[in-house]
C-alpha cells in the first residue's frame, strides 16, 4: 500500500470495529490462502487484529467499539501488510498457533501446526491403542513440539521423546515444553528420525513428516515459501521420511506398539510402495486425510512376504 492509503487508514480507521472491517477487506481483495489451521477471512481478519491488541478472541464484543492509540493502529497495519504483500502466514505474525485447543509459540523456524493428528492423540488414539499400555511415546519431526505435548497431556504416565533434524527447531519446541512445564516429561532428540534415539522402544510412534514431493514446490501457495522448506519436501515423491519409518519403526516398537503416520493427501503413494502392507487408514472427523497406522506384528509379518 502507498503512504497515502497508510495514513488514509491511520486517519480515519479509530475504532477495533474500524479495523476488523477494513482488515477483512484488505484479506479478501488479496485472496490470502487460508492452510495454516484458518478456514475463513473473517476468522483471520479477527486473529490478526485481537492478536496485534493483545485481546482474547472470546473478547466481549462491546470491545469492538474502542478507540485505539496510534501505536497499535500503526501495528495492525503493518501485520496486515505482512500477510497481504508478503504473505506471511497468520501464526507467524501473531506468533501463536492453535493445537488440540491449546496456543502454542510458532515462527517460521517450524511448520504451522494444522495437522488432523490432533483429533486422534485428543481420543488416546482408541481403539488402536490401551492407555494402561502406553508408557513411551515417540514423535518424528516435532517441530513446535504441539504433538509431544499433547500426548504428554492425555497420557500423563508417560514419558514422550520428540526428535527433530533441525535444532532451530527444537529451540521452538522446548520454549513451548517450557511453557507448559513438561520438561520433566517431554525430552528431546536433534537427529535424523528414529537414528537419534538409539535402540529405545516405544508403545507410540507418531509422525507428521515431511511428504510433499519435491517438483510440488513451484505449484504450492506463497504462503507455504515461509515455511522451513526441510519440514515439507522429502525428494522426488516426498516418501523418503516416510519409507524410513515403515522400515525401522519395529525395531523401536515394544511388542503391543504401534506406528501412526501422516502423508496427507498422498495415500496412494505410500499402498504403490507398500502393496502388501495391512495399512489402517483413520477417518477425520474434525477434517484432513491421509493417517495410516499399522502395528509392530504387522510390519514384521510385512518383511516376510
Amino acid at each position: 500500500m502507498n503512504p497515502t492509503e497508510r495514513q488514509a487508514a491511520l486517519t480515519h480507521l479509530t475504532t477495533v470495529a474500524d479495523w476488523l472491517r477494513w482488515s477483512f477487506t484488505m484479506l479478501s481483495k488479496a485472496q490470502v490462502y487460508l492452510g495454516h489451521g484458518v478456514d475463513s477471512v473473517w476468522d483471520e481478519s479477527l486473529q490478526l487484529v485481537l492478536g496485534a491488541l493483545s485481546l482474547p478472541l472470546e473478547c466481549d464484543e462491546v470491545v469492538y467499539q474502542a478507540a485505539l492509540l496510534p501505536e497499535e493502529r500503526e501495528r495492525i497495519f503493518d501485520w496486515v501488510e505482512r500477510r497481504t504483500l508478503k504473505r506471511e502466514p497468520l501464526a507467524y505474525i501473531t506468533q501463536t498457533a492453535w493445537f488440540m485447543g491449546m496456543p502454542f509459540y510458532v515462527d517460521d523456524r517450524v511448520l504451522v501446526p494444522r495437522s488432523p493428528f490432533g483429533e486422534w492423540i485428543e481420543r488416546g488414539f482408541e481403539p488402536w491403542v490401551n492407555a494402561e499400555q502406553v508408557h513411551r511415546i515417540c514423535e518424528i519431526g516435532t517441530g513446535s513440539g504441539c504433538m509431544a505435548i499433547a500426548a504428554a497431556m492425555v497420557f500423563e504416565d508417560a514419558q514422550v521423546d520428540a526428535v527433530d533434524i533441525s535444532g532451530d527447531a527444537l529451540a521452538v519446541a522446548s520454549k513451548n515444553i517450557e511453557e507448559y512445564d513438561l520438561q520433566d516429561r517431554v525430552r528431546l532428540f536433534e537427529g535424523d528420525a528414529l537414528s537419534a534415539v538409539g535402540d529405545q522402544c516405544y508403545d507410540i510412534i507418531m509422525s507428521n513428516p515431511p511428504y510433499v514431493p519435491d517438483e510440488e514446490e513451484a505449484g504450492l501457495p506463497a504462503e507455504y515459501r515461509h515455511e522451513p522448506a526441510n519440514a515439507l519436501f522429502a525428494g522426488h515423491d516426498g516418501m523418503a521420511i516416510v519409507s524410513g519409518l515403515i522400515e525401522q519403526a519395529a525395531n523401536h516398537l515394544t511388542d503391543h506398539g504401534v506406528l501412526f503416520v501422516e502423508v496427507g493427501q498422498f495415500s496412494e503413494a505410500v499402498t504403490r510402495l507398500y502393496p502388501d502392507l495391512p495399512l489402517t487408514w483413520l477417518s477425520c472427523a474434525q477434517g484432513g486425510e491421509g493417517i495410516f497406522m499399522i502395528t509392530k506384528e504387522q510390519l514384521l509379518n510385512g518383511r516376510q512376504t
